[in-house]
This record gives structure tokens, C-alpha cells and sequence, in this order.
């Protein structure tokens, strides 16, 4: 009788909290440049709780779907790259090998925004960075592994390069990298005070205004990443 009965998967709020605000950006209920409603409305409207809300909105933020600005709330950044990720989520089914070519081009895409980070960097690009630092640091000393936060960090100083292409191919290639990050456990508690430090040399450099030093602090970041798909891929 068993094998008749299937399994029940309860689904998690957030990503239920996730669908629906992807569903009505994409049906054109809410157009890029409005506004979602603030957390503690949303909350209440679902029946969730604020953190529920907010988890969520990280990770749309982290998808580039929004873009949250202290003291101005969260809103919505467009649908084309909504429509570019389905796209590309048929093609980068990644296996094995495209993994490893995966991680390659982050590193090449990677120490190129952030030397024209130090370059390029507005004032208000060093808060959103060190606010998305903050962030990493907080869940990673909890002994967290914070993959999700640690890529929102990168996507910032992406932003910071004002280079909206290269902007946007770390934007494309970021959700297939959380999933395969979780799936093949790159990162490790183990390495969290390491983590901690290397990101603030990269923002040291940034601040600092150092091209070469945080193109040089990004690539010595990512070298244990480099290794690990090397020797595991």
C-alpha cells in the first residue's frame, strides 16, 4: 500500500513568498520602477512573518528581480532579466564539467569588476557593499555558511564596476552557482574566518581606490574555488 501513496513536500513560505511576487512581475501587476509594499504589509497580508518577507526579498534582490535602498524600500528592477533566466535556466543545466567552466569565467568576470570597482565607486556604492558585507559576516560568525550572502556581496561590487554587461552576466550566472554551490558544498565552516577576512581586503582596496591591489585581493579570494573545481570536477 505504501508505494501507492506519494510523498508530501510542505513548501517553504519564502519561496512560496518568491512565486507570487515573480508571478505578478511577470503577468505586469507590479511594473519595473513601482514599489512593493513594505515588509511589515506584505507580512501581514500573507500571513508570514517579517523575517519570511525579508528572506525573500534578499534573495529576489540577490536574482536582481528588486533592488533594496535604505530608506527608500524595495522596487522592482524590471522583467528582462526574469525572462533571461528562465531562458538560461534550460541551457545551464550544469553537469560536472560546465561547473568547472562555470567557475573559471566567475573568476575571469569576478577580478575585472572589481578592479573597476575601485575605479568607479560612488560613495553610495561603498554603503550597499559594506551593508551587504555586514551581512556575510554576521550569519558566517554565527557559523553559518552564507553562500547567498557572500554572492549578493560580489553582485554589489559588480554593480560598483558600472559596467551594466558585465553586471549582468555575474547576474545570470549567480543562480546556478547558489544551487551548485549548496549541492557540492563549497564552502564550509571551516573557512569562515578566512572568508571574513579576504572580503574585507577586496573592500580595503575598493575603498582605497586601488585597481590593481583588489583585482589582485578578488583573484586571491577566489583561488580556493579555483582549486576546489579543479580537483572535484
Amino acid at each position: 500500500m505504501l508505494e501507492n501513496l506519494s510523498k508530501i513536500v510542505v513548501e517553504d513560505p519564502v519561496d512560496l513568498i518568491i512565486s507570487q511576487i515573480k508571478g505578478l512581475i511577470g503577468s505586469g501587476t507590479i511594473k519595473p520602477g513601482e514599489k512593493l509594499p513594505p515588509e511589515r504589509k506584505l507580512a501581514a497580508h500573507l500571513g508570514v512573518s517579517r523575517n519570511q518577507v525579508r528572506e525573500a526579498i534578499h534573495k529576489l534582490q540577490i536574482y536582481g528581480i528588486v533592488k533594496v535602498q535604505p530608506q527608500s524600500g524595495t522596487t522592482v528592477t524590471g522583467i528582462g532579466l526574469i525572462a533571461l533566466e528562465g531562458l538560461l535556466s534550460n541551457i545551464l543545466k550544469i553537469e560536472q564539467p560546465e561547473l568547472k567552466s562555470l567557475i573559471e569565467t566567475r573568476f575571469l568576470l569576478e577580478k575585472e569588476a572589481t578592479r573597476l570597482a575601485a575605479l568607479h565607486r560612488t560613495p553610495e556604492d561603498l554603503i550597499e557593499i559594506k551593508s551587504a558585507l555586514d551581512r556575510c559576516e554576521e550569519k558566517l560568525s554565527n557559523g553559518g555558511t552564507a553562500i547567498e550572502e557572500d554572492l549578493l556581496f560580489h553582485i554589489k561590487i559588480a554593480e560598483a564596476s558600472k559596467n551594466s554587461v558585465l553586471k549582468s552576466l555575474m547576474m545570470i550566472i549567480t543562480p546556478d552557482l547558489v544551487t551548485s554551490f549548496t549541492e557540492h558544498k563549497v564552502c564550509t565552516k571551516d573557512s569562515n574566518n578566512q572568508t571574513i577576512n579576504e572580503h574585507r581586503k577586496i573592500l580595503e582596496m575598493i575603498v582605497n581606490s586601488n585597481p590593481e591591489g583588489a583585482e589582485d585581493a578578488m583573484g586571491s579570494h577566489l583561488q580556493g574555488i579555483m582549486e576546489f573545481s579543479k580537483n572535484n570536477m
